[in-house]
């Protein structure tokens, strides 16, 4: 089932602002907090040398610059987050996607790859492998999406046959042809299964709602969804 979102509703559930999720996930790992955190204090020394050198005499403006380069470590996350929010929300149209899932397998991804010397004194390259979960998710007209994430354990509960529902984005109306897609929620487990999470879930929880109980009481109906 592939229903059009309103544009309202559509930017509901793709935020612009970073939510808490998204602020979370590019916080990162404290090597990530550290790094940015050095990047405020090289700037703010920066600035203050440049101020002191050239006897600049623009105080408000050296004031707000010090402000933003005091405080990267904190905002720049949002920024990060919104910034790929804003990417999805270039899309014209958005649609809520249900359908079941196909088939799924696990995957071995290189992520990365580490220089170190063993004991003979040898340069060693260690590759960096992460397990993801492929799903294969998809509906009765036929139409089919294919969905990469990590692996993570809560994932052991998925099976073939469980709803799946996301949102789909794209340049047409009629969404005939789909651009790009959030992460994807079970319902009838409550899970969400992503690397980033594109969507605001209360929001997205509540259109879920509505359209479910709106295919109980009119399941042949297809219909765009109004605030």
């Amino acid at each position: 089932m592939l229903v059009p979102l309103t544009r309202q509703k559509f930017e509901q559930v793709v935020p612009l602002i970073a939510t808490g999720l998204q602020y979370k996930y590019y916080w990162g790992k404290f090597s990530n907090f550290l790094q940015r955190l050095l990047i405020s204090v090289v700037s703010v020394v920066v600035i203050l040398l440049v101020t002191v050198v050239f006897k600049l005499e623009f105080a408000s403006i050296v004031f707000v610059l010090g402000v933003v380069s005091t405080f990267f470590w904190l905002w720049y996350p949002v920024f990060q987050a919104s910034m790929r929010n804003l990417q999805c929300r270039r899309y014209k149209y958005g649609g809520f996607f249900r359908g079941r899932v196909l088939d799924w397998w696990i995957t071995d991804q290189l992520v990365g790859k580490t220089e170190t010397v063993n004991n003979k004194g040898e340069l060693v390259i260690v590759e960096n492998r992460e397990k993801q979960i492929n799903l294969e998710i998809g509906d009765d007209t036929g139409f089919t999406i294919e969905f990469v994430a990590p692996l993570r354990p809560a994932h052991k509960i998925i099976t073939r046959g469980q709803i799946a529902e996301m949102v789909v984005m794209s340049n047409r109306s009629d969404l005939s042809s789909i651009e790009e897609y959030s992460d994807i929620y079970f319902p009838n487990r409550d899970l969400w299964v992503s690397d980033y999470p594109y969507l605001r879930r209360d929001f997205f929880n509540e259109v879920g709602r509505r359209l479910r109980e709106d295919q109980q009481q009119k399941p042949r109906r297809r219909r765009r969804v109004e605030d």
